[in-house]
């Protein structure tokens, strides 16, 4: 298959390039500068020109804070840029993978979400990515919307300037104790993982919602506290209350999603801890895997 990815430099957008490659697709990597969702004639323009059989888009506007204060740039990508792609996917005839997120749900579950729970975000982001899950569904129906939960990959997250690993591994150097809230319960996920279960569900052709990302649950806390174990790292670890720390936003305080659904497709997803354990065995190669990935 020719399949087009937008965002392939992104961590997520990494790694599909890389494993889509790996099973013999032709891959066309885009990226911002290439193509603004946004801007229906020059996605047209773009997308016309590849042809590609599958378009897949990890565009979004994810800055969960700022999408509170300028909902305007919010709606506009991550809403009217799926519109945009699933309107000439269909002129295309080509498939169309949208990614969205566990923030569609308001937390308020004590067991994973089903693609068949009723969604009620807490704020700007969770409530503009619904609509882009509807934008698709209504624009092209041969769509895979997937939601997902707590991404991080080698290619690091652009937008918000690295991952939480990365993150907790720098400030493990430093001498004040490390604190991290213990009250939101989610299933952090390798992107790694969530790119080979997406090679194996678009040749499926079992369109439609679905919820990828690692098997298990964990706090922030948890993971935090797993990371330095990998690692054999000494830290003064400290859990706290998300109540600790201001935010605008609210935040689903539980957030795990069922794979039920993709495991009836006959794709399984791994357990978080593995995940992790094999990007920390990644990490000193990053450099390198990036680069070949996206030439």
């Amino acid at each position: 298959m020719k399949v087009a990815v937008i965002g392939a430099n992104g961590q997520l957008g990494t790694d599909l390039c890389r494993t889509l490659r790996g099973t013999g697709d032709s891959v066309v990597p885009l990226t911002r500068a290439d193509v603004d969702v946004a801007n229906f004639v020059q996605v047209e323009r773009v997308l016309s020109q590849i042809q590609p059989d599958v378009v897949i888009s990890t565009a979004a506007f994810h800055k969960v804070e700022v999408c509170e204060s300028e909902p305007a740039q919010s709606f506009e990508v991550n809403a009217i840029g799926p519109r945009n792609l699933g309107l000439i996917c269909r002129r295309l005839n080509a498939i169309v993978v949208h990614f969205s997120t566990d923030y569609v749900f308001d937390g308020d579950a004590r067991q994973p979400y089903s693609e068949s729970d009723a969604p009620h975000p807490l704020n700007v982001y969770g409530v503009s990515k619904l609509a882009g899950e509807g934008m698709v569904s209504l624009t092209r129906d041969r769509n895979f919307v997937i939601r997902t939960r707590g991404l991080y990959g080698v290619a690091g997250s652009s937008g918000k300037g690295g991952n939480f690993v990365e993150t907790m591994l720098k400030k493990a150097g430093e001498p004040a104790p490390l604190r991290v809230v213990n009250d939101q319960v989610l299933t952090p996920t390798f992107t790694g993982d969530l790119a080979q279960a997406v090679t194996e569900l678009i040749r499926t052709e079992a369109f439609g919602l679905y919820h990828i990302s690692a098997e298990g649950q964990c706090s922030w806390y948890e993971f935090a506290r797993k990371i330095f174990e990998i690692e054999n790292r000494n830290v003064d670890l400290r859990m706290v209350s998300s109540s600790e720390f201001a935010s605008p936003v609210r935040r689903p305080a539980y957030s795990v999603l069922s794979k039920q659904k993709l495991n009836k497709v006959g794709i399984k997803m791994p357990h978080w801890e593995e995940g992790l354990s094999r990007y920390l065995a990644q990490r000193p190669r990053s450099l390198s895997s990036i680069s070949s990935a996206l030439a």
